[in-house]
């Protein structure tokens, strides 16, 4: 037998049979079980089961999601409350006047006549600087200040948020500085030095 057909070519197709393959005998198959079924428990795994993905829980997910909502939340809760949004500000003006309230948690509550708004007399009076504090030495000093009618600069902080422990108001005073009247009032209201 040649292994060229008739244009001499090899002929592949042609020639001594490969030895047969023995054939692989098939367990015989059984019923399939169910998870419900106490049976399915006790199964051998095959020999490929450890390759099969496994599925995800979806208390995976749902614990991750609500993980990260409650992050959030908290993020947000510690921007609005505990985070100024304004610093290092600062006013000067004229302490109207300043108390002190509370019951459980004790602060001071003042009100500032902003400089500016009394020395613009081309525009309509805003409003009033009002602030909270909780430093009663701070407190006491802007009172010195009413009762001399003297001019004061505070420097600030204001929140988004309020909190009772701070005060009243979403503005913090920081520090405060008596000013010296020459340097913010115009000559002609400047008082008369003895």
């Amino acid at each position: 037998m040649s292994i060229y057909d008739e244009s001499g070519k090899n002929d592949y197709f042609d020639g001594p049979d490969l030895p047969d393959q023995p054939v692989k005998e098939e367990e015989p198959k059984g019923p399939v079980l169910h998870p419900d079924d106490p049976e399915y428990w006790d199964q051998p795994e095959s020999e490929w089961e450890h390759l099969k993905p496994r599925k995800r829980n979806w208390r995976f997910w749902v614990l991750c999601g609500a993980g990260a909502v409650l992050i959030g939340i908290l993020i947000a809760l510690y921007m609005r409350f505990f985070m100024p949004y304004v610093q290092d500000a600062s006013m000067c003006g004229y302490v109207e006047g300043i108390e002190r309230r509370g019951r459980v948690f004790t602060t001071f509550e003042g009100v500032l006549l902003p400089y500016k708004e009394l020395k613009d007399t081309t525009r309509v009076y805003k409003k009033d600087f009002l602030f909270s504090t909780t430093d009663e030495a701070m407190a006491t000093q802007l009172r010195r200040m009413q009762y001399a009618n003297r001019p004061v600069r505070v420097e600030y902080k204001v929140y988004k948020g309020w909190l009772p422990w701070r005060g009243d108001e979403n503005v913090i005073i920081t520090k405060v500085d008596s000013v010296n009247p020459r340097s913010i009032l115009p000559p002609e209201y400047q008082p008369e030095v003895l």
